[in-house]
């Protein structure tokens, strides 16, 4: 695979201003990160309706209060996730979501199964599985966000945790992209015929190599423990984030489709661009609670 200098510079350019303004969400404070997640949250719920709708007719017949209220169920997930640390006045995030959840996962369906005739459940199946695979993601993304505050270390480890998910996952698609186009001679997969054995290790690898070297020469004195945690961090965001970019090629494919949106020249649309990220994410958080807390 030639390594095509057109696409990739309007890749590089475009990822410029993606690249600005995902750090400014992720590092500012947790409100950015809070607001840009919730749209990214909201415009993947779109796509993947629509994905869904092309490859099942009968889901384009949901009705708006299906349509709508399962993606402020999901939200309300993100919300509740947030712990009680973050507060709108004297209520914090944590009880919107959870009286909000309340609501939109129980009570809407009720009403939507009395005023059905006859309820679709493989519609419900789909709606759940939208769950599932963007908003339990975006949920668990926000609370490995919220949860280390400490009176010392401010949102530090919060920080930590996400950006180097987040950087994992880029150096990782960027390596093997790169490695690919230049060494790359055995197809991955029969979903992305241009993905290739080489490029995909190769960037496993060299992501690892970078997280690591970055944890370990940004201060001579770092424990051992850190570029510990970094490694396995990026490890497993890097593997299980080559699924994800391998699952939604596979609901592409399924839809028809070459790109799941039109958000970015270059880089498609929300679950182009989040894809990897969106299914790294939960395997991330298992790690880091079970193995690094």
């Amino acid at each position: 695979m030639a390594l095509n200098v057109a696409v990739f510079r309007t890749r590089a350019l475009t990822a410029l201003i993606f690249v600005a303004v995902m750090l400014t969400g992720l590092l500012w404070n947790f409100w950015s990160f809070f607001i840009l997640f919730s749209i990214i949250h909201f415009g993947c719920w779109s796509e993947y309706q629509k994905l869904i709708g092309k490859i099942d007719v009968g889901y384009l017949q949901i009705s708006k209060l299906h349509k709508y209220g399962v993606m402020i169920a999901g939200w309300c997930l993100m919300l509740f996730l947030t712990g009680g640390t973050y507060k709108i006045g004297n209520i914090s995030l944590h009880e919107i979501g959870y009286w909000g959840g309340l609501f939109f996962w129980f009570v809407l369906p009720i009403i939507e199964i009395i005023l059905s005739r006859k309820p679709n459940f493989k519609n419900t199946g789909y709606s759940i599985l939208g769950l599932l695979y963007i908003s339990l993601s975006w949920a668990l993304l926000t609370n490995l966000r919220s949860r280390f505050d400490s009176e010392f270390l401010g949102d530090f480890f919060g920080k930590m945790y996400v950006v180097l998910i987040v950087a994992s996952i880029w150096i990782n698609d960027t390596m093997a992209y790169i490695v690919g186009s230049f060494i790359g001679k055995t197809p991955l997969t029969k979903i992305s015929p241009k993905k290739t054995w080489e490029g995909t290790v190769g960037g496993i690898i060299l992501a690892v190599l970078v997280m690591c070297s970055i944890a370990y020469f940004s201060n001579k004195e770092t424990e051992w423990d850190l570029v510990i945690q970094m490694a396995l961090v990026s490890v497993v965001a890097s593997i299980v984030g080559t699924f994800g970019d391998l699952l939604e090629s596979k609901l592409k494919r399924m839809a028809d489709v070459k790109d799941s949106g039109h958000i970015m020249p270059g880089h498609g649309g929300f679950l182009d661009r989040f894809d990897s990220l969106l299914l790294a994410t939960p395997f991330v958080w298992v790690c880091v609670i079970l193995f690094l807390k």
